[in-house]
């Protein structure tokens, strides 16, 4: 049997036709996360993080997140030592929403908080800190990779 043009063109549009449907199935697969579901409500009090940014900026050193082979160490600076802090660590992923975690903070008295690196999973992730001191809302982000 010989390919006249006829035939070479239905199978071209074939073929096009089924690298559409399957442009439009991986299109459909794709998976897209917000960085958060309370998008709008979040926007209206961003001036917080603002101004708990200028308040954290005007003490003596940043808030720090490092890591060892088993614990992720949150050091906060030498003004909030002894000091009754309270908050929230944020670890944010931005590839996967699934990956994000909240903690409560619950630092010692040098301002120190350690946690288990073996309840996250490896991958890049911001760290949002947010916390209250004598009555003060203070924030600070990082970035660690784990």
């Amino acid at each position: 049997m010989t390919f006249n043009w006829g035939h070479k063109l239905t199978i071209f549009i074939c073929a096009f036709a089924g690298m559409i449907l399957l442009l439009v199935y991986k299109c459909t697969q794709t998976n897209f996360d917000l960085v958060t579901k309370e998008y709008y409500k979040d926007e209206l009090v961003y001036q917080q993080v603002i101004d708990g940014t200028n308040l954290a900026n005007r003490l003596s050193s940043k808030a720090t997140v490092s890591q060892d082979d088993s614990n992720i160490t949150i050091q906060f600076p030498q003004e909030m030592k002894g000091k009754s802090l309270s908050g929230t660590a944020w670890f944010y992923c931005p590839a996967d929403a699934r990956r994000d975690k909240k903690i409560t903070l619950s630092v010692n008295e040098d301002a120190l908080q350690q946690l288990s690196k073996q309840q996250f999973l490896p991958g890049r992730y911001t760290v949002k800190l947010s916390w209250n001191a004598d009555g003060k809302q203070y924030y600070s982000e990082s970035s660690i990779e784990l």
